[in-house]
């Protein structure tokens, strides 16, 4: 429900069947874990744009999507906008993204099966001449730091429900507890004691905990892996399951395992399982390093009671949500708008303000201005804002502004000035929540962005204008070493917001989106070079030579920081100390 009135009043207050144009086709490719949600939200958004939808639900789980088609069938939806199409991944999922009448694809589900669709999508444009978009919503190896200071009662019912909710078959849930050494001791003894009092049992009882997991393969892999946790010497601590309850379905106890090292992690498990790692109270910055190399980024959490400890994880963070002082799961549509970076997905985040611009063709320039505005309660259009004319908005900007007016490069100035106008960036946005809960939305510039031309007249004015755009939301770009001249010939301000690379197709050069001045030729080359890089699934906008209609939105992320204000029982002047 919130999904679908959350994108049909997006849909009411700023869409415009003459400037926002849909995609076409859009094949959605959901989750068993969330059967209706998930499957809802993808549809919902893809109808709202403007698309027809091709709803392929995950094998496990038809009926609750056949469920969930007749009710929008029965409710107006016309049945040719949208079909249902059950079948195993690898038949009807792959055949549907491998058609070329196929304008995009939305994918919920594993990081290895999302790479293999962006290798399908990266062969072929839609319709309209574009790179077929692709969004996707992948796991993550959540962490939650918790220490000394933390009220240790309030931690463990968090732990509990952010572990073991939906017998862990959340890619939000908890996977990796880390305990200060000062408190650790005391938090496992209540966290074993409290897990021993969940029901396991059918979830079809109101006093069951937890259910079973999905199937006898989900079943068999994570007993696999605790075996092998075991058998590396690694202490496990299972809750007693009852023998009648594990004989009658897939059901997996409970478990805790305590572990050396990050790197003892290896793959997402996805069950009931929650890893436990000690640290040092001065290793903190350390642990949140680590952490970070895991390469994902969907969910975090801290429990603590002193500021300074919350402004340093959350400073840390690369995780797309971040929860203080509560459980690291249920994020509400429009409240804490839901969805990670690097191996944790694509973006941009499922019920938030840039979900639907993904889905279109076309749209104005400043639409993702105007959604971050819509977001914060406007009422009335956006006043015209200063302009670097005014007041410069960012120094590196103002100064590449000032070195194309010097040089009477017009359309570049022009272009600084709109750009700074249009940046979807915001430091925090306060979402509605409960009494007693803070919900702040941020959207901030991409780690760096691959800036790429093809040989030609105006190279260099595309890749300004490239450069421009990324500067105006606060990024650093990526150069290729046949830009060296260029670069050279900028002012040191704006220069020291650029990377020069040798060869920008090695694993070591960093960046996580690209803009591509040429020919289509050209976009899907570099498209399946990014498509066999190892890691993450990066971004591509490919954008003929002179356009300078470059899309903002695709420049940033989006960061949700929900804070359980309340701290029950806790000790508010704990708050303040430094």
């Amino acid at each position: 429900m919130d999904f679908l009135r959350y994108y049909a009043e997006q849909l009411r207050s700023r869409f415009d069947n003459t400037t926002h144009r849909p995609l076409g086709p859009v094949v959605c490719i959901s989750p068993w874990n969330f059967p209706l949600a998930i499957f809802t939200g993808q549809v919902a958004a893809a109808l709202a744009a403007g698309n027809v939808v091709l709803a392929k639900p995950a094998e496990q789980t038809p009926l609750v999507a056949a469920w969930a088609v007749r009710a929008l069938h029965d409710s107006g939806v016309p049945p040719g906008a949208l079909q249902l199409l059950p079948g195993r991944g690898e038949n009807v999922g792959a055949t549907l993204v491998a058609d070329p009448r196929v304008n995009g694809v939305l994918f919920t589900g594993s990081t290895e099966v999302a790479r293999l669709l962006q290798r399908t999508v990266a062969q072929r444009l839609t319709a309209q001449g574009q790179l077929l978009p692709l969004i996707a919503e992948t796991g993550g190896q959540n962490a939650m730091i918790v220490d000394s200071s933390a009220l240790a009662e309030q931690a463990v019912a968090d732990i509990v429900s952010s572990a073991f909710d939906s017998a862990g078959q959340r890619c939000s849930a908890l996977r990796l507890l880390c305990l200060q050494h000062d408190v650790a001791d005391r938090v496992l003894t209540m966290l074993q004691g409290a897990v021993q009092e969940l029901q396991v049992a059918d979830p079809r009882w109101l006093a069951t905990d937890v259910g079973p997991v999905i199937d006898a393969e989900a079943r068999d892999s994570i007993e696999g892996h605790v075996q092998a946790m075991a058998a590396k010497g690694r202490k496990v601590w299972r809750m007693t399951l009852d023998p009648a309850t594990a004989s009658r379905g897939f059901y997996v106890a409970p478990t805790v395992i305590e572990i050396n090292s990050v790197g003892d992690l290896g793959r997402e498990v996805f069950g009931p399982v929650l890893h436990v790692l000690r640290y040092p109270r001065e290793g903190l910055a350390a642990l949140l390093t680590q952490v970070n190399g895991l390469g994902y980024g969907l969910t975090q959490g801290v429990h603590t009671r002193i500021d300074e400890t919350v402004a340093q994880v959350l400073g840390a963070s690369s995780a797309g949500n971040v929860y203080v002082n509560r459980n690291m799961v249920g994020a509400v549509v429009g409240v804490q708008p839901f969805g990670g970076e690097g191996l944790s997905g694509t973006g941009p985040k499922a019920g938030g303000p840039l979900y639907l611009l993904r889905l279109l063709a076309s749209k104005p320039w400043n639409a993702a201005r105007q959604a971050l505005d819509f977001a914060a309660g406007a009422t009335e259009p956006r006043p015209k804002p200063l302009t670097l004319r005014d007041k410069p908005a960012d120094d590196a900007l103002a100064a590449l502004r000032a070195w194309a007016q010097g040089r009477g490069l017009v359309s570049l100035v022009e272009h600084c000035d709109r750009a700074a106008q249009a940046a979807p960036v915001i430091a925090g946005l306060r979402l509605p929540g409960p009494t007693g809960e803070s919900n702040v939305y941020q959207v901030t510039a991409r780690h760096g962005v691959l800036c790429l031309v093809d040989p030609q007249p105006a190279a260099d004015l595309d890749r300004l204008l490239q450069l421009a755009s990324v500067l105006a939301v606060g990024g650093d770009a990526v150069w290729t070493r046949d830009a060296r001249d260029l670069f050279l010939r900028l002012p040191p301000e704006v220069r020291d917001r650029i990377r020069v690379a040798d060869d920008w197709k090695s694993p070591d050069v960093g960046f996580d989106a690209v803009l591509h001045h040429g020919s289509p030729s050209s976009w899907l080359a570099t498209a399946a070079t990014l498509a066999a890089r190892p890691g993450a699934i990066i971004g591509m906008t490919g954008l003929a030579p002179g356009d300078a209609q470059i899309p903002l939105e695709r420049l940033v992320v989006e960061r949700s920081v929900s804070t359980n204000t309340a701290a029950a029982g806790g000790n508010a002047s704990l708050m303040t100390i430094a």
